[in-house]
């Protein structure tokens, strides 16, 4: 009786998880990434950001390793579009057991939510007993010589380019930012002013994902040396998960490319 089928209808899903929200519920919306968001943008901003309305909207499949489905259903835009919305928390947890814990947390948080996740099987790393916290970021690795800024499946990415860039002499702090917005800026503004410079990752465009939030606290609060990992502006394909990752550059190589590119950029 807590379970309601809309079909394919993602308009009116997003439509009645704010009426449902009038009646002291709490709904939890469920579809792809792509469909939980662009096709349903002017629903979401009206009647559930703009209402201030207390649903929770939890999307699947997102980014490129959706795989094989296409660039039609992989959205990667997503997280630019979630974050420009006026009190609307972004949230993109890294493993199983941290999307479990921010599941919770956010049935708890009053107010509209977006809980991006994606498809493919990743490594759990991250503590089954953990206590999530909207807003904190989580030091996977504390490092001198470069921050990486991670968030979502590039988590284990960046642990993986970590471990590689140790055995070259790099010591690099790696920051899980598993909550976009709010962003938490004393964590980022405290591990660049240490470290000189920043790589961040994600599944994401470039444009309007993590990347920019942290280059916008950036600029003005502490201007340093910035690459990012992400897609450069375009569409995705066809293919499965790890070969679109190589080839849209969101692999562990690349995060140790741009890392020893900064730090040259920082030392100069």
């Amino acid at each position: 009786e807590r379970f309601f089928q809309i079909g394919i209808a993602e308009a009116n899903m997003i439509g009645i998880a704010a009426g449902l929200t009038i009646g002291g519920k709490i709904p939890f919306t469920g579809t792809f990434a792509n469909f939980s968001t662009g096709r349903v943008y002017d629903q979401i901003r009206q009647s559930v950001a703009y209402s201030d309305k207390n649903v929770k909207i939890c999307a699947s499949h997102a980014g490129l390793t959706l795989g094989e489905d296409g660039a039609t259903h992989q959205i990667l835009e997503d997280i630019g579009l979630m974050k420009m919305l006026p009190g609307m928390t972004v949230i993109n947890p890294c493993d199983y057991n941290q999307t479990k814990a921010a599941t919770i947390a956010i049935a708890e948080h009053h107010g509209p939510v977006y809980l991006r996740f994606g498809r493919p099987v990743i490594p759990v790393f991250t503590d089954p007993d953990q206590k999530f916290e909207i807003g904190k970021a989580w030091m996977v690795n504390e490092g001198t010589d470069v921050t990486i800024i991670a968030t979502g499946h590039m988590v284990w990415k960046a642990i993986e380019a970590g471990e590689k860039l140790a055995e070259m002499g790099i010591d690099a702090e790696i920051i899980n930012i598993h909550t976009i917005k709010p962003l938490d800026e004393a964590a980022v503004l405290k591990s660049v002013k240490k470290t000189g410079c920043v790589v961040t990752c994600e599944e994401h465009n470039k444009f309007g994902g993590l990347g920019e939030s942290i280059a916008r606290l950036l600029s003005t609060e502490l201007p340093s040396p910035q690459e990012f990992v992400a897609v450069n502006d375009s569409f995705g394909e066809s293919g499965t998960p790890d070969q679109l990752m190589t080839k849209y550059g969101l692999d562990s190589i690349n995060i140790i490319e741009a890392a020893q590119k900064v730090i040259k950029r920082a030392k100069k």
